[in-house]
């Protein structure tokens, strides 16, 4: 592939992608309690309008797991955190989902979908973290960790 990908999909699944789809205004998302920088973990909604352009994020800051080794995602224990992100998005639906990479700096901290070039190969990892990458096909349906 000459070209960086301008579109890939997420689908659902139950390891690092349990919520990805369309919410009840029709925009798309994806929800992780799993993003990380060095010392804080993160529970992420990204946000795509209806039409999989990048719409917004919106990121809480929450207590890194005691133990984890550096460089390892896991589940920052915020069900209720995770709980009320889902509710904003009124009667959802988990889906695939097809969307623009993306990423946004706030507090210094990269968020979204990023686009990299290793040795001619293109992929879109998840930030912080990349603890999940997409390659060519772009459909979803398998990622490496």
């Amino acid at each position: 592939m000459d070209q960086a990908p301008t579109r890939f999909r997420i689908v659902p699944d139950d390891y690092h992608v349990p919520y990805a789809g369309t919410a009840a205004d029709g925009r798309k998302f994806f929800l992780s309690d799993e993003l990380f920088s060095r010392d804080s973990s993160y529970v992420g909604l990204f946000l795509w309008k209806a039409d999989g352009t990048f719409d917004e994020v919106k990121v809480d800051k929450v207590t890194r797991p005691a133990g984890l080794p550096p460089g390892q995602a896991a589940s920052a224990n915020a069900d209720k955190l995770v709980a009320a992100r889902l509710a904003e998005l009124g009667k959802y639906v988990l889906e695939p989902i097809d969307v623009e990479p993306f990423t946004k700096e706030i507090d210094n901290i990269t968020f979204g979908w990023e686009v990299s070039q290793y040795e001619g190969e293109y992929s879109i990892h998840i930030e912080p973290g990349d603890f999940i990458a997409y390659y060519e096909p772009w459909d979803g349906l398998g990622y490496d960790t």
